[in-house]
């Protein structure tokens, strides 16, 4: 294939990544790891800046040039559609590493060097999607990771072809090209490990190939309205008792990271474990409000925390789960607003149920696991 035919590859494939990654976000069909894309806005621009310093004539520095530009407007749509969240350690890590390698650039004018130390920090800036997508595959399930691959292996055709001074020149361009084509083709297996099949990222459906079949509008189960508590959501389509609903997904916390004095729409950790909190999601699963009579519970599984319907679910019925079902050892509490005849006024721990109402949800499974933990069911609480 002609040079110019691989660079127009690669042009495409890098733009048309950005655009379906932005669909996706659009659409809340990813769940990006804000630290990353920070990380990458800033590295991809130096990234670029430094590569056509090195091959000031090389046709694919502007692809780079480019994707930096189309990653700056990713991260802005990212931080535009929620808060920002504290970095953990290692995304403190990563980003620092980066500002290094931008400070030895700006500061000794030690181009190669800096460019070199961008390549070198380039996996750190992935780090964090890594364990994102490690934890939950489905956050990242876009066409994007398998068309930036795609791109990066184009731009490594047109480099191959190109005539340029050898030496650090040659070393630089190669290094940068490569972790970008390793990074990029890491996700788009790790997306695809569920059937080991790489090409799952890209959507299928009835054993075909489809490229853009994750965008495929499907049937709206939810629709969301104000209530005198703020938002809440609603069933648009029936849940059968035992249905699972929807997910719940979020970043974990310890306790002791958690904010403090939170209300209202801010108030969005739920305890996962005696030590740690998941926190806001961004998704609907944030806006799904307490009741004292709910119609749905969280059933664990692993890592897995999923709302399942406790009894048939109509159209146009507001979905709810007891927030006590996950409660233990924490000093919070919630004057409760459900207006359903049995509101108990106040929210508390797991064990300010009665017990019956305890024994209730023990044996349908659908309370915290360290809440079910070594407390045996007794044949009556069976047969509650």
């Amino acid at each position: 294939m002609p040079i110019n035919a691989w660079f127009l590859v690669a042009m495409v494939c890098s733009l048309g990544g950005y655009g379906a990654y932005l669909v996706g976000l659009r659409r809340h069909l990813v769940q990006p790891n804000r630290a990353s894309w920070l990380i990458w806005s800033a590295g991809t621009a130096v990234e670029a800046a430094t590569y056509r310093a090195l091959n000031p004539h090389a046709v694919q520095s502007w692809v780079f040039l480019l994707a930096a530009a189309s990653c700056i407007i990713v991260t802005v749509a990212i931080w535009r559609r929620g808060a920002w969240e504290s970095p953990s350690v290692s995304e403190t890590a990563c980003m620092a590493a980066n500002l290094a390698a931008l400070a030895i650039w700006l500061a000794f004018r030690e181009t190669f060097w800096a460019h070199m130390m961008i390549v070198a920090v380039v996996p750190l800036g992935f780090w964090p999607t890594w364990v994102s997508v490690w934890q939950d595959r489905t956050r990242e399930r876009s066409p994007a990771w398998g068309l930036w691959t795609i791109a990066d292996l184009a731009t490594l055709l047109v480099a191959t072809h190109v005539s340029v001074a050898g030496g650090p020149a040659r070393l630089g361009e190669y290094a940068y090209i490569l972790t970008e084509l390793l990074c990029h083709a890491s996700v788009w297996f790790m997306i695809g490990l569920a059937t080991i099949n790489p090409l799952r990222s890209l959507g299928s459906w009835s054993g075909r190939f489809h490229v853009l079949d994750a965008y495929a509008p499907a049937a709206n189960l939810f629709s969301i309205a104000e209530t005198h508590l703020g938002k809440a959501v609603y069933a648009a389509a029936g849940f059968a008792e035992g249905a699972e609903i929807v997910r719940f997904t979020g970043r974990r916390f310890r306790a002791d990271k958690v904010p403090g004095m939170l209300h209202g729409a801010r108030d969005r950790f739920v305890q996962i474990t005696p030590d740690h909190y998941m926190g806001p999601s961004g998704r609907i699963d944030d806006l799904i409000n307490h009741s004292c009579e709910p119609n749905a519970g969280l059933r664990f599984d692993g890592d897995t925390v999923m709302l399942v319907a406790i009894r048939a679910i109509g159209p146009g019925e507001e979905i709810s789960w007891d927030y006590s079902t996950t409660l233990s050892g924490s000093d919070w509490y919630m004057v409760c607003q459900c207006r359903s005849p049995d509101c108990r006024r106040v929210i508390g721990n797991f064990d300010t149920l009665p017990p019956e109402r305890q024994a209730w949800f023990r044996v349908r499974g659908l309370v915290a696991p360290y809440l079910r933990a070594n407390v045996p069911i007794t044949a009556n609480e069976r047969a509650a």
